[in-house]
């Protein structure tokens, strides 16, 4: 039998606290590897027999003990997670071993999946409690806790679709609100945690977003599957294929969090940030959702409203990457950087939010996502791709995996398809348009060239190492120029997105529509080049002696006869035989 073991079995009612106490924390410090599987497994059941009597350090010794699997399994036995929920709510006067009881849980539900089903059975009824705690608790901490408990329960559609359905369609007994009512209220509670930097809010609030995502993926394909009798038709059911209308209510919260999070720095995508958007883009703009996603009434550009945009003395952000609103790519006279100017965007709405902090946000206040968007997706790609860099330099990976990030494509493709998502509305397309494709936009230089946010989606277009960032892009470009091809073309230049469109089942280059204004010249009148994007610059005819001529006639001659000879060309398509044909040629 193991010394801890053997430590602990002799403790007795007349053991002194710092006995007990020295006993647990050498339980708690011990390595994983001192303590056999056996032993693990009778120290957990002993000590949760005793929790009454020893309180924190015994639950910090079981939280301990049950991060290894063999340990939890002993906490996931139903007698065990009730006494567990029991003891969470019977020391109110010691919030630390309360908050331990429920790591405990936590650890159990994280490392065993059966636990999860147990967890939300009758004969537990830990969801429930789970919920309550959420909707009575203001502790950050505490929100956290019950928001990892209550993800963790509905990870699993297959095992939690009771609860789940019980979770979204009944509200219990003396409770103000279902849960989607309970989520909204935390999310706006969180929201002014995080702008005051109170600790943990940013952690309760991803969490609580966590096991928001899973109701808004699983819940309208329970619904469905109540309805249809395969099986197989639900689960091939696909994130935004389907949806309910119990739902609408998370929309307005979600988009205020959207609105109000604060920026981060370096990196202006991380949590809880990139959680926000990933329920948002479970939602889909139905006609009832439509004025919610588009509540707002302004119409805020990146490239206009100063004394909005940006802070006292600075340039205004612009689209084309000038200070002055122009978009001349020339060298900006201003020394901060693209992504400075972004960044001073968000921050200076931070401010803006902080000075009515003591007031909470109407919840029919305006919120302009679009804009909000495409803002967050500008500062991020000039993070990720300073300057005029290429996607798929070696930089840009490395800068990822510092931060801790896989990928860019698991960063930014979900931002970029809330972006297309948004592209659902007219008015949002014409907006996103005037931003990125304005009629004054700079064609004297390669567009996929320009250290802006055209020129980096077009450079990602080509991209070999972010396949699906690569496909979200040409995507949300292909909807900002209302799903025409050829209008697409016009506005870029078909070289830049003809493997796009090829990849789409478009080959060739598309027809320019007729029914659609396409800048066919700049603004000055010079015209543009269809292939490049790029307006024509007039070439000095070549002078050449006959002499030289008839050089290069002769080459052109002999490359022909080549193609001819090779089967690259039929004889009918050489147009040098034809030239000769029809005497043309002296």
């Amino acid at each position: 039998m193991s010394k801890y073991l053997d430590a602990y079995n002799a403790l007795s009612s007349t053991s002194s606290r710092t006995e007990v106490a020295s006993v647990l924390q050498s339980i708690t410090d011990a390595f994983p590897s001192q303590i056999d599987t056996a032993t693990r497994r009778s120290l957990v059941q002993t000590i949760l027999d005793d929790l009454t009597k020893y309180a924190f350090p015994a639950l910090l010794a079981v939280k301990t003990l049950g991060k290894d699997p063999a340990g939890s399994e002993v906490v996931a036995t139903p007698t065990n997670l009730s006494t567990l929920l029991a003891l969470s709510r019977s020391f109110k006067d010691d919030a630390d071993a309360s908050n331990e009881a429920l790591r405990c849980i936590a650890n159990a539900l994280l490392l065993i999946s059966y636990a999860r089903d147990t967890f939300i059975r009758n004969d537990v009824r830990g969801g429930e409690a789970a919920v309550e705690l959420l909707e009575k608790t203001t502790n950050a901490e505490r929100i956290f806790l019950a928001s990892r408990i209550l993800f963790l329960s509905t990870v699993s559609m297959a095992s939690s679709a009771t609860f789940i359905r019980d979770l979204v369609e009944t509200k219990p007994p003396g409770h103000p609100g279902n849960i989607i009512e309970i989520i909204g209220a935390k999310l706006d509670s969180l929201s002014k945690s995080i702008q005051a930097s109170a600790k943990l809010s940013r952690e309760a609030m991803t969490d609580l977003l966590k096991f928001t995502f899973n109701l808004l993926l699983h819940y309208p394909k329970v619904r469905i599957s109540l309805q249809i009798t395969n099986r197989s038709e639900d689960e091939d059911k696909i994130m935004g294929d389907c949806w309910n209308e119990r739902l609408d209510g998370i929309l307005p919260p979600l988009l205020r969090a959207f609105n109000t999070l604060p920026p981060s720095f370096p990196s202006p995508l991380v949590p809880p940030m990139t959680h926000i958007v990933h329920s948002l883009i479970t939602i889909p703009v139905t006609p009832s959702l439509h004025p919610k996603w588009f509540q707002s009434t302004r119409s805020g550009s990146p490239r206009s409203s100063k004394s909005r945009d940006s802070p006292a003395g600075s340039p205004t952000h612009s689209t084309s990457g000038s200070a002055n609103g122009s978009p001349t790519l020339g060298p900006s006279k201003d020394a901060k950087s693209a992504f400075d100017r972004a960044m001073s965007k968000l921050n200076a709405g931070r401010r803006s939010l902080s000075l009515s902090r003591s007031t909470s946000p109407a919840p029919s206040a305006p919120v302009d996502v679009l804009l909000r968007a495409y803002d967050v997706l500008d500062v991020s790609l000039s993070h990720y791709l300073p300057g005029n860099v290429d996607p798929d330099d070696a930089s840009v990976r490395e800068k990822c995996r510092a931060e801790g990030n896989p990928n860019l494509d698991d960063i930014l493709s979900p931002l970029v398809l809330l972006v297309n998502k948004l592209c659902a509305d007219e008015g949002s397309r014409a907006r996103l348009r005037e931003w990125i494709l304005p009629p004054d936009l700079d064609r004297t230089t390669p567009l996929e060239g320009r250290p802006d946010f055209l020129g980096r989606c077009l450079r990602l277009l080509s991209s070999v190492h972010h396949a699906r960032l690569k496909s979200a892009v040409g995507e949300m470009l292909y909807s900002i120029c209302d799903s025409d091809a050829g209008l697409l073309a016009s506005y870029v230049g078909y070289g830049n997105v003809a493997g796009f469109l090829f990849h789409k089942g478009i080959t060739g280059q598309p027809m320019q529509p007729s029914n659609a204004p396409v800048p066919q010249a700049t603004p000055s009148g010079v015209p543009i080049n269809p292939i490049t994007g790029i307006a024509e610059q007039e070439k000095p005819d070549i002078e050449m002696t006959d002499e030289e001529k008839e050089r290069e006639a002769e080459k052109l001659f002999v490359l022909f006869d080549r193609l001819e000879k090779s089967g690259a060309i039929q004889p009918n398509q050489n147009p040098i035989r034809k030239a000769a044909q029809d005497g043309r040629l002296g």
